[in-house]
């Protein structure tokens, strides 16, 4: 008997099961979606002499498979409110990457004009693919390997690469956290121990007086930096202790998942809004703060005839959103059902571009003073001397006297005399680690009541690292959490062991030439990686899962249907970006020799070196581990090779009834056992507010018992 099935399904249709082994019907030959209905007749109705099965709308669940097997039982966890999902989100999404990476783009590629490129890729790419990787997580309510797993049981792998690479960047990110505790307890000081150049016998260093008093603090004093990474130097003690406290911390925050990191959020968001309007408000009362921000935004619109201006623009959205670490999936994963999606996504969205700009007025309104008080030095020393060779009448010539002279004398470097120009000292560019303890620990050094201003910045930088390295753990954690062979480990053990784990590994960037590896990870580690996984990702979801059914997702959750844009942004111009930022990575790091920047003491200066080929094979080693399971999970699976990894079809009929309350159906081998388990009947209705594997699975109606044995017949729903 084949009956047709209600029509109220919530997730994709893959091919039918057939009987036939390795049947056609699609590219999921042989394998029944995750989302079929089961119809089951009435005992008047059903026919003695077989029984009729339809596999409920659940989550594959690969019994015994060492790959992975996901679950959203009711024990779930879920947000205590909106506003602890809303500050989770934000704190994950604005970190550390717009206050020192997005400021230097702008000043790099065209000022005003790189705002364009930032908006159009923040539109076409990043909206898009936040409101994919946020909403599948809501609508099917499980982590990130278990959502693939849905999806298709070949893509299983797309959540481990991404657990995997999340590793790798939960690694080397803690270590920024490291420096900022560093800098924080030295912050307490006063002076700061790096206003001045240390002295041996009343004598300054001289490593200091070539370089700077922050260079000399950040190279010597706090990382004391080999030359290369040929000569790691041994651990340092202090770096050791402050990666410790970082671990630490992160742990006792995450230790219980969202239950104990939501409570956090709170600090991890707000704070930094209310240390940059204070530094804002501060700044812009300084002198040169102005010329910081008209020399910051001022439009260069030459520059967006470069192609690298765009490249960085896609390349600055996908990074500042952290997509493909499956952490928002995991956040979506612990919303309601209802929950206003695409709300967010454009609140997010618009807060962080909102935050990148704002950290940008902050950041160059501080550097502005800071190249104002370094040119009024210059000139200081500059007068004087042009004055002893009888360029200027006197040392107390006006700035204005003084570059007129300059115009008029050619050699006047090859005299001493320097350039003293406002916007030379703005062009120096600098991001990352040399804009936070190099650059901007100089001006603040200039401030009154410098140790104030130092421990309110490095606490800000803190509460945004915290913020990110939160979220790029609870990716990671969310999946591991729902493996089965670790299900029934305390969260608190497993969250104990990872941090320990990812301790001892970080050791590594703990030694003389942890800076440089901390480059050689950033570089390679979370870069293809991750775009890989975030296409693939798209591809699921659009072009296996279908886009119809996910807009018809999204329109059942929010009452939003998904329009043209979305649509045309889905299908083709996100995955034609994705493929492009993937070409020019690859092809940026063929055609350039990779390097690092290496400190060099002789000279006091940063230097360019290359990578030893032996850590170039790390670094290729780091990319391929990242990516290997996506080919790996779907070549295993897809030809069954894989032992402890049971028949995917044979699995997807237990569903119906392998819970915790019921016993199997049917063994694994014999398939003509007589059926004699009565299994309760459920409501007709399906709520749509329960997760998938939660929703009430309309089970197998009790048979009339009959004295004589039947043997067990199974037919399939055809759709």
């Amino acid at each position: 008997m084949v009956s047709k099935a209600v029509d109220n399904r919530n997730g994709h249709e893959l091919a039918p099961l057939r009987s036939g082994a390795g049947g056609a019907g699609g590219a999921g030959g042989g394998v029944l979606g995750p989302q079929a209905q089961v119809a089951v007749p009435s005992a008047a109705q059903a026919d003695p002499s077989g029984v009729t099965i339809v596999v409920t709308h659940a989550p594959p669940q690969h019994r015994g498979s060492i790959i992975s097997r996901a679950s959203a039982g009711p024990e779930r966890a879920a947000w205590s409110n909106k506003m602890q999902f809303f500050l989770s989100i934000i704190g994950y999404s604005v970190g550390l990457g717009n206050i020192w990476r997005f400021p230097y783009l702008c000043q790099l590629h065209g000022g005003g004009a790189f705002l364009l490129p930032f908006a159009v890729m923040l539109i076409l790419e990043g909206i898009p693919l936040f409101l994919i990787e946020l909403g599948i997580g809501q609508k099917m309510r499980l982590g990130s390997m278990g959502v693939w797993n849905t999806i298709h049981p070949w893509l299983g792998g797309i959540g481990l690469a991404s657990c995997i690479v999340t590793f790798f960047v939960a690694l080397y990110y803690n270590v920024i956290i490291t420096w900022v505790f560093f800098y924080l307890f030295n912050s307490v000081r006063s002076p700061l121990p790096w206003a001045d150049c240390p002295q041996v016998n009343g004598t300054a260093v001289a490593e200091c007086l070539r370089s700077s008093e922050t260079a000399y603090f950040w190279y010597r004093t706090t990382l004391d930096a080999s030359p290369s990474m040929e000569a790691p130097g041994g651990l340092k003690w202090w770096i050791v202790l402050c990666l410790l406290l970082a671990w630490i911390v992160v742990f006792f925050i995450t230790m219980k998942g969202i239950q104990s990191s939501g409570k956090v959020v709170y600090f991890t968001s707000m704070f930094p809004y209310v240390v940059l309007t204070i530094f804002l408000i501060r700044g812009l009362t300084l002198p040169g703060a102005s010329a910081g921000l008209i020399h910051l935004y001022t439009p260069k619109v030459e520059k967006l005839l470069n192609p690298d201006v765009w490249r960085e623009a896609a390349t600055q959205v996908f990074y500042s959103f952290g997509l493909a670490f499956g952490s928002l999936i995991a956040f979506g994963s612990y919303n309601p059902p209802k929950n206003n999606v695409v709300r967010d996504v454009v609140l997010v969205s618009v807060c962080n571009a909102f935050t990148a700009i704002y950290a940008s007025l902050v950041v160059f309104a501080i550097l502005g003073f800071k190249a104002h008080l370094n040119v009024e030095r210059c000139l200081e020393t500059s007068k004087p001397l042009a004055a002893s060779l009888g360029l200027l009448p006197n040392a107390n010539a006006t700035h204005e006297e003084y570059y007129s002279m300059l115009q008029r004398t050619a050699n006047h470097t090859a005299m001493g005399l320097g350039e003293c120009s406002m916007t030379q000292q703005l062009d120096e560019a600098a991001e990352g680690t040399g804009l936070a303890f190099i650059v901007f620990a100089q001006a603040i050094v200039e401030l009154p009541v410098a140790p104030f201003w130092s421990v309110i910045f490095f606490l800000m930088l803190l509460a945004l690292g915290i913020g990110s390295q939160i979220g790029i753990l609870e990716g990671m954690l969310c999946t591991i959490f729902d493996i089965d062979l670790l299900k029934r480990i305390r969260k608190e053990y497993i969250t104990a062991g990872v941090c320990l784990v990812c301790f001892l590994v970080g050791l590594l960037f703990a030694s003389g030439a942890g800076e440089y590896w901390l480059q050689l990870f950033d570089s390679f580690a979370g870069t293809v990686g991750l775009v890989i996984i975030a296409l693939l990702e798209m591809i699921a979801v659009i072009y296996v899962y279908g886009h119809e059914r996910f807009t018809q997702d999204i329109e059942d959750m929010t009452g939003y249907r998904p329009g043209w844009y979305w649509q045309i942004t889905w299908r083709f111009l996100s995955p034609l970006i994705m493929t492009g930022i993937l070409v020019s990575s690859i092809g940026y790091m063929v055609i350039n020799t990779p390097k690092y920047k290496a400190w060099d003491a002789d000279t006091g200066k940063v230097v360019a070196r290359e990578y030893p080929p032996w850590v170039l094979v790390i670094a290729i080693t780091m990319i391929l581990v990242g990516i290997l399971p996506i080919p790996l999970v779907f070549l295993l699976r897809r030809f069954q090779c894989l032992r402890f990894d049971i028949n995917i079809s044979q699995g997807v009929i237990r569903r119906i009834d392998t819970t915790v309350s019921t016993k199997e159906m049917m063994g694994d081998q014999d398939m003509d056992d007589e059926y004699h388990d009565d299994f309760p009947d459920s409501d007709d209705d399906d709520d749509d507010d329960m997760p998938p594997s939660t929703t009430n699975n309309r089970r197998l109606a009790p048979l009339p018992l009959s004295p004589k044995k039947k043997a067990f017949k199974m037919e399939v729903m055809d759709f």
